[in-house]
């Protein structure tokens, strides 16, 4: 599989471009196959059917084939590059002046969920000894934004597309659950839409998924979560930056050649253009006809990417470490909700 990559890294985009088509095809038709289901279920997110049919489509007999066969290179490209191109216009959902309308002490609140989630589910992970750069992409995707943080930060790092898949699915599942479990919990532990909504969007992974589990609690919860969402969202990019230079350290002082020559930029190119994003929505200046089809076209990018994030799933080795991840997963997922919850009876008790 490496020596494939590696020729695959050396081709000319001429001589990779019909090799992709028959894989970007099978991810157009899961983004088809999504977005319907989310139209006839509006409370399931697209990017999370999106993730599923991937790991649904890598296991059927039938389409397992053309899935690890003449559909991967275009998966990969899908994985990667499209990725890329969704997170940019990410920035385009985030408004400076609407983080600083939280105000201070919720700006500091997140801060700290963000902070306790990465660093904790991190160090836990590698305590657990999960392989690769999973305990690193799982703690992304619980602090800042799901899937959308896990291919940003494992494109950052140059993490194998297997970890990726793995924490992704991950992250999906446990965003998925909370969708249900978090509206039950409101009424017990005493909170009121707008305390509800924050909680939310602190403690939920994905964006879709936090418009579904806080829109539960009306609009007022719904509005307050997204808020805070956002502000994770924020975070993303100096989370990436910080994790480049981390790694391109830790490679610069290595002795292993090959590691040595795989030179990360110190800022990934996607991280600047979703900073250009935030800083021209925050001009006031797009149309809101622009920003509504960036938004659109930001989802249908993400869903292909999952799509084929999904699809590089192998269920059967998973159970090597699928003990240790679901651990990982349950102990970050409760850390997650605990701190935000915490942090927001600070704030708003």
């Amino acid at each position: 599989m490496a020596l494939l990559r590696e020729r695959a890294a050396k081709a000319p985009p001429s001589a990779l471009a019909p090799r992709r088509l028959p894989g970007l095809a099978l991810a157009a038709l899961g983004v088809g196959v999504a977005w319907s289901v989310h139209q006839l279920l509006p409370d399931i997110p697209m990017l999370t059917v999106a993730v599923v049919l991937g790991i649904v489509a890598a296991h059927l007999p039938r389409a397992r084939a053309v899935v690890r066969g003449p559909a991967r290179p275009g998966l990969s490209y899908a994985a990667k590059r499209l990725m890329r191109i969704g997170i940019v216009l990410l920035g385009l959902k985030l408004s400076l002046d609407d983080v600083l309308g939280l105000g201070w002490a919720t700006v500091t609140m997140v801060l700290g969920v963000v902070a306790a989630t990465f660093l904790g589910t991190w160090w836990l992970g590698r305590r657990m000894g999960l392989p690769g750069d999973q305990p690193l992409l799982i703690a992304a995707g619980y602090s800042i934004c799901g899937a959308s943080a896990i291919g940003a930060v494992s494109e950052a790092t140059d993490s194998d597309e297997c970890d990726a898949a793995t924490s992704v699915a991950l992250v999906t599942l446990c965003g998925t659950l909370a969708i249900a479990v978090l509206p039950l919990l409101q009424l017990p532990l005493g909170l009121g839409d707008a305390e509800f909504g924050r909680w939310v969007g602190a403690s939920v992974h994905d964006v879709g998924q936090v418009v579904a589990t806080a829109q539960t609690a009306g609009s007022d919860a719904l509005g307050e979560a997204v808020l805070v969402k956002l502000m994770r969202v924020a975070l993303l990019a100096p989370l990436v930056a910080a994790v480049a230079v981390s790694v391109r350290r830790r490679r610069a002082g290595s002795s292993s050649a090959s590691q040595a020559s795989k030179r990360l930029p110190l800022v990934p190119l996607f991280v600047i253009g979703f900073l250009v994003m935030v800083a021209l929505r925050s001009t006031g200046l797009l149309p809101t006809t622009a920003i509504d089809a960036a938004q659109h076209a930001q989802e249908l990018l993400l869903a292909a990417a999952l799509f084929g994030l999904g699809s590089a799933v192998d269920l059967p080795s998973l159970t090597r470490t699928g003990a240790r991840v679901a651990a990982l997963g349950l102990s970050a997922w409760v850390v997650v909700a605990g701190v935000s919850y915490a942090g927001v009876q600070l704030v708003m008790g």
